[in-house]
């Protein structure tokens, strides 16, 4: 079976700065997978989801999503971003249908299915509330609606919960957990945090410090449904922790040598 998303050999440098925010990359992620990507703040994980989506544009290199070329948003993908981004003016029924409007789907089969993105999430009890009037967990909860009420066959997620206190996450955490088992999207997870990364995935991609790059794959080979707790999720978290360390002492390393390079050089 072709993969679901292929990532070959990007890399992307911005305007103005002194170093690629990404080295050439690679990877694949299969029909039904669960990948995430970890690394130090700065590493291009963003950067990377942010091609994925099609909304950068990589210098070097190419991405096909479902054996297509990536050149724009679409294509059987949908995403989540750190922020919920609902309209505020409209209800939370209205916010989930909103794509589905766009893409003229009719009006009954709409409501077919964003009654069930709001089942999934738990969320059908305040359909007809406004975006202000949720919990910041509900209206993430409505934006994970949105993106799956569209179907999509890759899921894409750029830390969707970083803005929540700790118990929320950790719920929201499970709430995934689950959805993605009813649902089966391939989904690229970007996150910093390791233990949610480990939990949820199936493969954890470490990118190294900027400019990034995968310096090492993790094959999380638990059964579902998975405890946080579980002693093997917490030795591969410590493992990716001491190799985080390791990367972000080299970069310290590497910026000190450059500045007394160029001390020296003036």
């Amino acid at each position: 079976m072709a993969p679901a998303l292929r990532v070959n050999a990007v890399s992307k440098t911005y305007a103005r700065s002194e170093s690629p925010a990404l080295t050439p990359t690679s990877f694949d992620v299969e029909p039904g997978q669960f990948v995430s990507l970890v690394g130090p703040s700065g590493c291009g994980k963003s950067t990377l989801l942010g091609m994925i989506a099609g909304l950068i544009t990589p210098d070097e290199g190419s991405i096909e999503a479902l054996g297509e070329p990536v050149t724009g948003p679409g294509n059987g993908r949908a995403i989540v971003f750190q922020d919920a981004a609902l309209f505020p003016w409209l209800t939370l029924e209205r916010n989930v249908e909103y794509g589905l409007r766009a893409h003229g789907v009719p009006k009954a089969e709409r409501r077919e299915k964003v009654a069930h993105a709001l089942r999934m999430v738990h969320l059908d009890h305040v359909a007809e509330k406004h975006p202000y009037e949720l919990s910041g967990g509900m209206r993430q909860r409505a934006s994970i609606a949105r993106a799956l009420v569209l179907e999509p066959e890759i899921l894409l997620m750029d830390e969707p919960f970083s803005a929540l206190d700790a118990q929320t996450r950790t719920l929201l955490q499970d709430e995934l957990q689950r959805i993605w088992l009813e649902t089966r999207p391939a989904v690229v997870f970007v996150t910093h945090n390791l233990i949610e990364a480990a939990f949820l995935s199936d493969t954890v991609h470490l990118l190294s410090s900027s400019p990034g790059r995968v310096v090492k794959t993790y094959d999380i080979g638990i059964p579902r449904p998975r405890d946080e707790a579980d002693p093997a999720l917490l030795d591969i978290r410590h493992d990716m922790l001491e190799r985080l360390r390791a990367e972000v002492d080299d970069a310290a390393l590497r910026r000190a040598e450059f500045a007394e390079v160029t001390e020296v050089g003036a």
